[in-house]
């Protein structure tokens, strides 16, 4: 059974720190595009980062961040544990939302605005940044 599975979301104060860990099975990421999506409440799901699908096997190819995370959150891999990261910092009460990641198989430039282009999502995770 294909399946990504987040975790690390909680309750955060404004300027800390969270680490979202999300777990693949049943299909090796390597092989994979990932990214990162959030929807805050009343809004539309968003495309915060993503890592393209590189050349070569476990290779990455073009990085992306929305303008709102720029500096602030990294995605990133680790192929031999089967899971991607998002590593975020200096949060911001705008960036409470629940956060998916999401895989496609499809090459080329990931895209954040294209949730077409992605085949595979987490259940999400609630990340709360308040005081």
């Amino acid at each position: 059974q294909l399946q990504l599975v987040e975790s690390g979301g909680g309750l955060v104060q404004p300027g800390g720190s969270l680490r979202l860990s999300c777990a693949a099975s049943g299909f090796t990421l390597a092989y994979y595009g990932i990214g990162w999506f959030r929807q805050a409440p009343g809004k539309e799901r968003e495309g915060v980062s993503c890592i393209s699908r590189g050349d070569g096997v476990g290779s990455d190819g073009t990085i992306y961040y929305a303008d709102s995370v720029k500096g602030r959150l990294t995605i990133s891999r680790d192929n031999a544990k089967n899971t991607m990261y998002l590593q975020m910092n200096n949060l911001k009460p705008e960036d409470t939302a629940i956060y998916y990641c999401t895989a496609t198989f499809h090459g080329g430039p990931c895209r954040l605005r294209k949730e077409t282009m992605w085949n595979y999502w987490g259940q999400g995770t609630q990340v709360t940044v308040s005081s």
